[in-house]
């Protein structure tokens, strides 16, 4: 009557793997949180970009987390859609998701406004991580 299907149990290299990421994420959402609470005291260059692009940077490792066997090709697109989504859910302004927006978690996650700018800083931040985890992964292999 009821069936069961099969329970894939994740190999200690994928646990593995998927504990390096989640580290990552954690220093990522850090690095993200201090650009905000310290940007007076950081370059200009930084405190006016670095949220942004830590914050692709912290959507890819996640997706990364999901599918750790997919291609960078596959995570990156993933990503930068995802991102893509939610700066262009900026345009939509009723009142229920702005109202979700004042909150500190839902402006961080959704953002306020709609900036042109923010897709060239995920866009940087999602090559940025591609081409650092490709380069993690070349160093795994070596060893």
């Amino acid at each position: 009557m009821f069936t069961s299907k099969p329970v894939h149990k994740l190999s200690s290299a994928s646990k593995r793997v998927r504990f390096y990421y989640s580290v990552a994420i954690i220093i990522t959402i850090a690095l993200g949180l201090a650009s905000r609470i310290y940007a007076s005291t950081l370059p200009d260059i930084l405190s006016d970009h670095a949220g942004d692009v830590l914050w692709a940077i912290m959507i890819y490792i996640g997706i990364r987390i999901i599918w750790v066997h997919r291609s960078l090709l596959f995570v990156a697109i993933l990503s930068l859609l995802f991102c893509y989504l939610i700066e262009c859910s900026q345009l939509y302004q009723a009142i229920w998701i702005n109202d979700i927006r004042h909150t500190m978690l839902g402006g961080l996650v959704l953002g306020k406004g709609f900036l042109w700018i923010d897709l060239v800083r995920y866009t940087f931040g999602i090559l940025l991580a591609v081409g650092l985890d490709d380069m993690m992964l070349k160093l795994r292999r070596v060893r």
